[in-house]
């Protein structure tokens, strides 16, 4: 099978991406993949990372607001339509796999011209604009969460498939747990919360997170905090003038990144952190109460509508970014860490609205709409 995957911006629309090219290669070793991306998001360093060949054009987020640079971009947006042709009568897919966002627009519509089957894999509740406008044309539409099937009207079929992810439930006994908090350096008999807002941090979360701190709030807590690689430095910098070493914090282990998130997910009693469909994902699988606080600028507020989809299950607490203070989240962290059960009936609701076998599910779909039948 020849597939082009259409994925650009950010780890939420490209690591999917990833996963579903891996999970081909895997039951089709001889199967050839491209990813067509852009030369400005994560795509430049993940794809190539991953061992895919990475073709670019100059396609654009369409923004309403009307100015020259805006207009600018929207001809090089039309104008990559035709660069996508090109690849793609180059490539000869059988079939195009578009992960959301922009980039998809230009993929798919040139794959409608040369007749081209493609299919749209939407990870969020609400789908975002380049989904909708797509939908009614793709062979189908798989969704990650359940509740985005009522908001695509115009599709022809939706799946829900769920989310391909590289976190797993880990399904540790105590005892481990235990183990692995005292191998970082945490008290065992008291909570652990994991507090991160994307690779680059997430600046509302880490002036509470800092304040949190530097006033000694968190008594009946531990924190692990991944504070983004951007804004370690600039939090640094404000725990210093409270005569604070970063490094050397009781309870406290702040860094710029977590590259064992699995392992870290799988201990913590609670999750602070950003709701972009991912994380959402991740959490599910992982099994994990959660207090989320959306990106208040997220396309459409998509990460709000993924948030509230746990609430509503009651396995998680939503705080808008324009309530958030450093006093609302650590209530609200002391609140849920204090009952053990909830937290665990929490984790319990987030696990059970996790949907199993999604790259076996994504996989499937995409070898019915191969027409081609290779």
């Amino acid at each position: 099978m020849r597939v082009v995957i259409a994925a650009a911006g950010t780890g939420g629309h490209i690591n999917p991406g990833i996963a579903i090219a891996n999970k081909i290669k895997f039951e089709e070793p001889n199967s050839e993949i491209i990813f067509i991306g852009t030369k400005r998001g994560l795509e430049t360093n993940l794809v190539p990372r991953a061992g895919y060949e990475l073709k670019t054009i100059e396609s654009f987020g369409i923004s309403r607001s009307l100015s020259i640079k805006n207009i600018k971009r929207l001809i090089k947006t039309i104008g990559s339509i035709n660069g996508s042709k090109k690849i793609l009568k180059e490539f000869k897919p059988d079939i195009v796999v578009g992960t959301g966002g922009y980039i998809c627009i230009s993929v798919c519509l040139a794959a409608k011209k040369l007749k081209i089957p493609y299919i749209i894999h939407e990870s969020n509740v609400l789908p975002g604009v380049a989904t909708k406008l797509l939908a009614k044309n793709a062979e189908k539409i798989l969704v990650g969460f359940e509740e985005a099937n009522k908001r695509l009207p115009k599709a022809k079929e939706i799946i829900v498939t769920g989310t391909p992810t590289k976190v797993n439930k880990l399904n540790l006994s105590e005892e481990e747990i235990n183990l692995k908090k005292e191998k970082l350096g945490f008290n065992k008999d008291l909570p652990l919360v994991l507090v991160f807002g994307g690779s680059q941090g997430a600046r509302s979360i880490n002036t509470s997170m800092t304040e949190i701190i530097q006033e000694k709030k968190n008594k009946n807590y531990q924190i692990m905090w991944a504070a983004g690689q951007e804004q370690y430095e600039i939090v640094k910098d404000k725990l210093k003038e409270k005569n604070m070493d970063i490094n050397n914090i009781k309870g406290i282990k702040v860094v710029p990144y977590i590259y064992e998130m699995e392992e870290i997910m799988n201990i913590a009693d609670l999750i602070v952190s950003r709701s972009g469909a991912m994380t959402v994902t991740e959490i599910e699988k992982v099994g994990k109460p959660a207090i989320f606080i959306p990106f208040p600028y997220a396309a459409e507020n998509h990460q709000e509508y993924n948030a509230r989809a746990l609430e509503k299950k009651k396995a998680a607490k939503v705080i808008l970014d324009k309530d958030l203070t450093a006093d609302v989240l650590n209530d609200n962290i002391i609140n849920l860490t204090k009952d053990k059960e909830k937290l665990k009936e929490m984790g319990k609701r987030a696990n059970e609205m996790s949907i199993k076998n999604v790259e076996n599910k994504i996989y499937s779909e995409i070898k019915r709409g191969n027409k081609n039948g290779r």
